[in-house]
């Protein structure tokens, strides 16, 4: 589907009046007229659609209740995006920064509009006479092919001169896996609202089994489907990635373990399958194993075993969902999408826990 752009959800509201101010003040063309619209998916920092005239622009502001300032971080992504833009083609260019609060209520990026289109579930044709759409749909050999593009271009950010791009005090390669373990186990404690056993259980065995890195490179972090534009009519070419909230220097194996805990075998269930975010389509005919052979190729790579990175990709994703979930909980948002994540999560744990039962991915 195209990302589909909706009114503001309630409660997400921005003052436009002062939005447009602030920018006919910053802004290189002047404009008459300001519409803000909402993007209907993504669940962590709020996106928005401002057209500013005949112009349009994609803003990025921190979720309302936001208690991980961390995790949230609008001048450290404008930064990262303001150097990555002109090294790596798929980085979207950011055009403002702004730190003052009393715009719309917190510190938010503006950056440019990159159009195409998202895989989430099955899709049909976007318009007539666009086979591309269709062929994902009826061919193995071009499914495998638009997998092999999703993963040769994360293997190409990974060979980022992240030094020579102004970025290498981004992050700590050394006893990177095991901060991010323990940091997100701490995130996990901090947000839970229920009990589950098998999470539980996964989080034991992954604190006692921290590999050593096995090297360094410009991770994303959240890379999956969800966050990819493509070219309508050519679903192998990537006109965007997209979030790059969680972008840091670490180990890549890491990056690609989350890739991993977002793939969805069809043995995970309907209910899973089904989330909207899901690339169905693709998971229902390329397997985690098939990715990581598509990652040696790319990379150049000898792979070690990936239970591991698999084990605690899933896991992150499932601390994800908690938090996502507390919020609910807790009021700050009234997304009804955020409802039933408690079941995701639970979901998110038998799965890392069987992953680790039967030492498969």
């Amino acid at each position: 589907m195209f990302d589909e752009i909706v009114a503001t959800r309630s409660g997400e509201e921005l003052d436009v009046d002062r939005l447009s101010d602030y920018l006919q003040q910053r802004m290189p063309t002047p404009f008459d007229e300001v519409e803000v619209l909402q993007f209907s998916a993504g669940s962590s920092n709020l996106t928005y659609l401002v057209r500013l005239g005949s112009m349009e622009y994609v803003l990025r502001r921190p979720p309302f209740g936001n208690q991980v300032k961390t995790a949230h971080d609008m001048q450290r992504e404008y930064r990262v995006l303001s150097r990555l833009a002109h090294v790596f083609p798929p980085a979207p260019e950011p055009i403002l920064f702004c730190d003052d609060e009393s715009v719309i209520g917190s510190d938010f990026y503006l950056m440019e509009r990159r159009n195409g289109l998202v895989i989430r579930g099955r899709i049909a044709p976007p318009h007539a006479g666009n086979d591309s759409a269709a062929e994902i749909e009826t061919s193995q050999e071009y499914r495998v092919k638009v997998c092999e593009a999703f993963i040769n271009n994360l293997a190409r950010l990974h060979s980022v001169d992240y030094d020579a791009a102004g970025l290498g005090d981004l992050g700590k390669p050394e006893g990177y896996c095991r901060r991010q373990v323990e940091g997100w186990t701490k995130r996990y404690i901090a947000a839970r609202t229920h009990e589950h056993a098998e999470l539980e259980s996964v989080i034991k065995w992954l604190n006692e089994h921290i590999p050593a890195e096995t090297g360094a490179s410009l991770i994303h972090n959240d890379y999956k489907f969800d966050n990819i534009i493509l070219d309508p009519n050519d679903l192998t070419r990537i006109i965007a990635i997209l979030d790059w909230e969680m972008v840091t220097i670490g180990d890549p194996l890491m990056d690609l373990g989350t890739t991993l805990g977002y793939w969805m075998s069809p043995d995970a269930g309907e209910e899973l399958l089904s989330m909207p975010f899901n690339p169905r389509v693709l998971m229902e005919n390329i397997s985690r194993r098939e990715l990581v052979e598509m990652y040696a190729k790319a990379s150049g790579r000898e792979l070690p075993d990936m239970l591991f990175y698999y084990a605690f990709g899933t896991f992150k994703i499932a601390v994800i969902g908690q938090q996502i979930y507390a919020r609910y909980v807790k009021g700050y948002t009234k997304d009804e999408r955020f409802a039933r994540f408690d079941r995701f999560v639970a979901a998110l744990g038998r799965i890392a826990d069987k992953a680790i039962t039967t030492k498969t991915i």
